[in-house]
C-alpha cells in the first residue's frame, strides 16, 4: 500500500517544531501533524494507512539532540540518537550496560541504524525495548514546548498502548537517566520467534546485590500486557526472601496476578505468561551469578 497524500517540512530548529505544531494542531495522537524522526515505526504507519497526517514535521537534522552526555551523576541521551549509536556507545556501556545489552535485539540492522531512541519511547510500543529499560532505570522523559519543558518519570509516562503523557504542542527531546550506584547488575532478555521478530515477552533487569542477598530488584516486563509492566510484586518477593527454589516458585506465582499478556496471532495469553516466568527465572540467575555491571 501507499501512504496518504501528506504535506511535508524539514525543521531547522525547535522553535519551528512548535510552531508548525501550533499551527496545523499535532499531538501525541491527532493527525493535524506527526513528528517524523527515524521513521521506523511512523512510515509502516502510514503506508498501511493506520494514520493520516496532513504534514510531516521532519526533525532528524535538529543534531543538538542526537548526542550523549555524562554530568552529575547522570546520563542525557538526546531523543534523535539511533538505536545502533546507543549500542556503540562506550558512555552506554560503562554507565547504562543495560540499554547497551538491550540494544543488540530491536529488530534487524537496518532499522537500528534509521531508528531513534526518542521516536521509540514516543510511540510506546509494549513490544518495544527501550520503554521497560526506562521504567527499570528510574528515566525521566524530557518534553518541550513553546513555553519550556517538564520532566516526566517513565512509569508515569507510558499510559497504554501506543499511549503515553505527550500533551498537544509537545516534543520529546531528550531522556535523563540516573547512574545506578555500585553494586548494580543488570539482565535483558527477550524472546522472539525468529531473531529481529517483535518479542513475544520479554524483561529488562536490575537488582542491587550484596554477598547473594538483594536490596532493590526492578523487573520490567514487554510484551506482556498493553504497556511496559514494573512488576514490583515479583520483585520485592526476591527482595524479602533471595532466590532460591522457593521463592522462584512464589515470584512466578504473584507474576500471574501483575501481568495480563493478551493472545496474538502467534502466542496464547497463558503461553506468553509462561514464557515471561521463565525468563524471570533466567534473569534472576544471571543476575546472582554475573559481576556487577
Amino acid at each position: 500500500m501507499k501512504a496518504p497524500p501528506f504535506a511535508y517540512a524539514r525543521a531547522r530548529s525547535l522553535a519551528e517544531v512548535f510552531d508548525l505544531l501550533e499551527r496545523h494542531g499535532g499531538n501525541s495522537e491527532g493527525e493535524g501533524a506527526k513528528i517524523l524522526a527515524g521513521g521506523q515505526s511512523l512510515m509502516p504507519a502510514l503506508n498501511l494507512r493506520l494514520s493520516s497526517p496532513a504534514l510531516l514535521i521532519d526533525i532528524s537534522r535538529l543534531a543538538d539532540h542526537a548526542g550523549i552526555q555524562v554530568k552529575d551523576g547522570h546520563v542525557h541521551i538526546g531523543a534523535l540518537i539511533t538505536h545502533a549509536a546507543i549500542g556503540a556507545s562506550a558512555d552506554i556501556r560503562k554507565h547504562l550496560p543495560l540499554l547497551a545489552d538491550a540494544a543488540e535485539h530491536i529488530a534487524h540492522p537496518a532499522i537500528r541504524n534509521r531508528g531513534t531512541f526518542g521516536g521509540s519511547l514516543a510511540m510506546a510500543d509494549p513490544a518495544a525495548e527501550w520503554p521497560a529499560c526506562c521504567v527499570a532505570l528510574n528515566a525521566q522523559i524530557v518534553l518541550a514546548n513553546k513555553s519550556g519543558t517538564r520532566h516526566v518519570a517513565a512509569h508515569d509516562f507510558f499510559q497504554g498502548l501506543y499511549a503515553t503523557a505527550m500533551q498537544p504542542g509537545e516534543v520529546l527531546t531528550e531522556v535523563v537517566i540516573p547512574i545506578p550506584a555500585a553494586g548494580y547488575r543488570h539482565a535483558f532478555m527477550e524472546l522472539a520467534r525468529r531473531r529481529g521478530d517483535y518479542a513475544i515477552v520479554g524483561v529488562a533487569a536490575l537488582a542491587k546485590v550484596s554477598g547473594g542477598a538483594f536490596s532493590d530488584v526492578r523487573l520490567v516486563y514487554l510484551g506482556a500486557s498493553d504497556t511496559s509492566v514494573a512488576a514490583r510484586k515479583t520483585s520485592q518477593v526476591f527482595v524479602l526472601k533471595g532466590f532460591f527454589e522457593t521463592s522462584l516458585k512464589e515470584a512466578q506465582q504473584m507474576l500471574a496476578t501483575e501481568l495480563a499478556p493478551q493472545a496474538d496471532l502467534y502466542s496464547s495469553a497463558a503461553a506468553k505468561l509462561h514464557l515471561a516466568q521463565v525468563l524471570t527465572a533466567r534473569v534472576m540467575k544471571q543476575l546472582i551469578a554475573c559481576h556487577p555491571a
